[in-house]
């Protein structure tokens, strides 16, 4: 299979680095223009500097605007005016126990993981129907299936953007235009991977154990038995994003490493 997407215009939000940068280079690697976004124009204009590097004539551009605000997703549809392409990548995750969590802080992650996508796609399907081709994707977790007891608000959040993906997907029929969900299990991005040295730090361990003892105590149920990679989550996401995909629709397609152990 030969995935083409030239000619097609992709917005990766949360894309300086980590699951969202890999998702970005591999639209970029299939032909698509690719616009990238973070909250700082230094990291920003750092994160296209490296893409254009690692994909040599890929047409990049980089959009710096804080999306878990209305404000920001203002800025960004004043500066990107269209897309074929969607990826709501965007997102946040703190492990807590859930007596700690404040109020404050399930606002804070449902304005970043949530309503940052409800933004973006309320802003630009409007014109993917108009050509009746785009693709919309909303990069959930196995934790919106499996809700994490460390981290109930952030599963909660995952659980959310599944509803809002299928809900989009409902007003699509009989278009060119899919909206889904992709649903990484654990993965090594950088953020994930910072969190892991940190606690092999405080544990006196080396990371390599302390992630295979997260996977064993945490995600027993995991066939993989280790963290996934950032581009095999991509993988799945750029194919979700072509056009051999046009009959994926509304659907939610897990890169869990079969963490979760129903098959519906």
């Amino acid at each position: 299979m030969k995935i083409d997407l030239g000619g097609k215009t992709a917005l990766v939000t949360g894309s300086t680095s980590g699951i969202g940068f890999a998702i970005a280079k591999g639209l970029a690697e299939a032909g698509a223009s690719v616009i990238l976004n973070g909250r700082a124009a230094a990291r920003v204009d750092e994160a296209v500097a490296r893409l254009r590097a690692a994909v040599p004539g890929a047409e990049v551009k980089g959009v710096a605007a804080d999306l878990a605000t209305a404000e920001g997703a203002g800025q960004c549809a004043a500066r990107v005016a269209d897309v074929d392409i969607l990826v709501n990548n965007l997102g946040i995750f703190e492990p807590k126990p859930f007596l700690e969590i404040p109020d404050a802080d399930w606002l804070r992650f449902f304005e970043t993981n949530v309503l940052s996508g409800v933004r973006m796609a309320r802003n630009y399907l409007p014109k993917m129907l108009e050509k009746n081709w785009g693709r919309i994707v909303f990069i959930s977790s196995e934790s919106a299936l499996n809700t994490p007891v460390e981290m109930v608000h952030y599963g909660m959040t995952k659980t959310a953007q599944l509803a809002v993906s299928r809900g989009i997907a409902e007003s699509t029929v009989g278009t060119g235009v899919t909206v889904n969900s992709v649903l990484p299990g654990p993965t090594r991005s950088e953020g994930v991977s910072d969190f892991f040295a940190r606690m092999a730090a405080e544990a006196g361990v080396p990371q390599a154990e302390m992630e295979a003892r997260f996977i064993a105590e945490h995600r027993p149920t995991s066939l993989l038995r280790r963290l996934a990679s950032v581009e095999e989550v991509a993988n799945m996401v750029v194919y979700v994003c072509s056009p051999q995909a046009s009959a994926t629709n509304g659907a939610a397609l897990r890169v869990d490493g079969g963490v979760v152990k129903f098959v519906a």
